[in-house]
């Protein structure tokens, strides 16, 4: 399996400022934070005690310092991979992309690892047995919603179900050095949630979800960003204001999703028509939203429960209309588990 990378590529100008000046001052500033790290932990062991929680300060430091401590040590290694590669000549070919799959899944289960032990983070899954689809590639669709989302997905999908993603993610994360570097040498998109004139955003999906062989995973999130009531009363609008009061009428009953823009998804699909398909819902970190939500929350002892259903391609009507209709249902069927599954601490976004 191998597909270029390459999505709504941004300028040259742009790309090179990410590579030739952000990624730089990454390796710099962690270099920096761990010649001063002793000052820091004296700072946070001395603000602790003043602060609501147990060691809430020195927590947060350590995650900062793991992440920020992975970020250097992918930026060296993917620079030693591009020159072993031959710069850069033979990172298309599959054994160089198994490579960078390989290095993605080691670094997401140490960050899981250290969030589950420092922050007490836990993560269930509920559905169907990875086993589920042998010998046939998947099309994820997931609820967008609370910090990490994304990365949880992921993290599930290569270490728990064995699957290679292709995913479709907001162009702003490129600005996170590893992240842009690694995700234009797999198969990935990163799209504009604002695309301008004359960018057709459904056949860079269709490009990416073409050839998906057993062990592919294409992921996209319909709603197209995290959940918001704002988010979600502009979306309500919207499908007034093109007539399609019936599926206004269906996003205003549904109080903890986004009304779905099925026209990802469709293209995925048709590009795609002999994967089966997955819908996955979660709760128990949607209502952390801002660092101070964040902050709020630490140290968290929190439960993520991700619920997972099958859609077997049969299952999938043909028709484009049929399609939306049947996307809409599952999206209800998802806000319905939200609702049901939420934490009792947290109201429905809907009713606040």
């Amino acid at each position: 399996m191998s597909v270029a990378a390459a999505g709504l590529r941004p300028g040259l100008g742009v790309r090179l400022l990410r590579r030739l000046v952000v990624a730089p001052l990454v390796l710099v500033l962690v270099v920096l934070l761990w010649l001063t790290l002793p000052i820091w932990l004296l700072v946070a062991a001395a603000l602790s005690p003043v602060l609501p929680g147990r060691w809430r300060a020195l927590r947060l430091l350590w995650m900062v310092v793991v992440y920020a401590t992975a970020e250097a040590v992918l930026l060296v290694v993917l620079l030693l991979w591009w020159v072993a590669s031959g710069f850069g000549l033979r990172l298309r070919t599959p054994r160089w992309e198994r490579r960078h799959y390989d290095l993605v899944q080691a670094t997401l289960r140490i960050l899981f690892r250290e969030a589950q032990r420092v922050l007490r983070l836990r993560i269930e899954t509920d559905g169907p047995d990875p086993d589920a689809h042998p010998g046939r590639p998947l099309v994820v669709a997931c609820r967008h919603a609370g910090p990490g989302d994304s990365f949880t997905l992921i993290h599930a999908l290569m270490s728990w179900y064995a699957r290679e993603p292709r995913v479709v993610l907001k162009d702003t994360l490129a600005w996170d050095p590893a992240i842009d570097v690694l995700l234009n040498r797999i198969p990935a998109r990163f799209i504009s949630p604002h695309p301008g004139a004359g960018e057709d955003l459904e056949s860079h999906i269709r490009a990416l979800a073409t050839g998906l062989d057993e062990n592919d995973a294409f992921v996209i999130f319909p709603e197209g960003g995290n959940f918001t009531l704002a988010r979600r009363e502009k979306a309500i609008a919207r499908l007034h204001k093109l007539g399609l009061t019936a599926m206004a009428a269906r996003a205003e009953a549904m109080t903890s999703v986004l009304a779905p823009k099925p026209g990802g998804l469709l293209a995925a699909l048709d590009a795609a028509p002999d994967a089966d398909v997955v819908m996955v819902a979660h709760t128990g970190l949607d209502h952390l939203l801002t660092v101070k939500d964040l902050w709020r929350a630490l140290p968290m002892d929190k439960r993520l429960v991700m619920r997972w259903w099958d859609v077997p391609r049969a299952e999938i009507p043909e028709d484009r209309d049929e399609r939306i209709d049947w996307l809409y249902g599952w999206w209800e069927q998802i806000d319905a588990w939200v609702n049901e599954h939420r934490p009792e601490e947290i109201a429905p976004r809907g009713g606040r």
